[in-house]
């Protein structure tokens, strides 16, 4: 069970872990074990709240396929336990990414005092500018 929230959480059986060889150097050892996780989970086929799904499905991450399935592949470590536990985190950290609402942007005015000082900046700089001129007599 993968706990999300107090409220929700996945069952294992939704999710699907597979040992597979890591990629990369490493010498025998990489050739003969598997120790990379690959973690696929189907968004729409779990038991997970509508509005969770939603979120989820809405979601622009390289890691979402088109037909709603998060697939992850842990290979940073050279234990197998460390990566599944890698790859449930990153789970987990995808699915809290997509539940944090941003907070919507008001539309604010210019104060005078703002103003003001911009108008004052440009006669500045142009009064500048008006001294860098040919001088004539």
């Amino acid at each position: 069970m993968l706990e999300l929230s107090r409220n929700v959480a996945i069952p294992d059986n939704e999710l699907e872990l597979t040992a597979i060889r890591a990629q990369g150097a490493g010498g025998q050892h990489v050739n003969k074990t598997s120790t990379a996780i690959h973690l696929r989970f189907d968004i729409r086929a779990s038991s997970l709240p509508e509005y969770y799904k939603e979120r989820l499905l809405a979601l622009n991450n390289h890691l979402i396929t088109a037909d709603g399935v998060v697939i992850i592949k842990a290979q940073e470590y050279r234990s197998q336990e460390l990566n599944r536990e890698s790859a449930l985190a990153r789970l987990v950290a995808l699915i809290q990414q997509a539940m944090v609402v941003e907070k919507a942007r008001k539309a604010t005015k210019p104060t005078k005092g703002s103003k003001l000082r911009r108008l004052e900046g440009k006669v500045r700089k142009g009064a500048t500018k008006a001294l860098r001129g040919k001088i004539r007599t």
